[in-house]
């Protein structure tokens, strides 16, 4: 069983949907965690736009990447450049270090309507890359 940790700022957008979406196509193949290097809370737009997709997120939680000092990871994916560059050391073995860089929906200052577009966007790019990771590594 792998270990896969995914990482972003504020462990409350991005990580959260690569989280879902690593759990959903890995199914039992893989552990997933995700972190932040601070934590935000759950964000309720990504929380909806992932239901929106079939995929149920509320029960996740904010965490801090302290909190998994012990596990030693298979995977680290950075989901966003903050992270990836301000990431403290994790100690995991053999972990194989990836990142992408997702654009912050959280970020955008639109109509409501153009928000939902940049949360819509932003999962489908997660999504596929998830899926095509899982196919690729697991």
């Amino acid at each position: 069983m792998k270990n896969i940790l995914v990482l972003c700022t504020g462990n409350s957008c991005r990580s959260q949907m690569a989280h879902g979406y690593l759990e959903h196509f890995a199914k039992s193949r893989a552990n997933i965690y995700s972190a932040g290097i601070e934590t935000h809370g759950l964000n309720k737009k990504a929380v909806a736009i992932m239901k929106l997709d079939g995929m149920d997120i509320s029960g996740h939680t904010s965490n801090h990447i302290d909190e998994y000092k012990t596990i030693d990871f298979d995977f680290i994916i950075s989901v966003c450049d903050h992270a990836n560059e301000h990431c403290p050391f994790i100690p995991s073995k053999n972990a194989v270090r990836l990142h992408h860089n997702f654009a912050d929906p959280s970020k955008v200052e639109a109509s409501e309507k153009a928000i939902q577009e940049a949360f819509k966007t932003t999962r489908n790019e997660i999504k596929a890359w998830c899926e095509k990771f899982v196919k690729d590594n697991l």
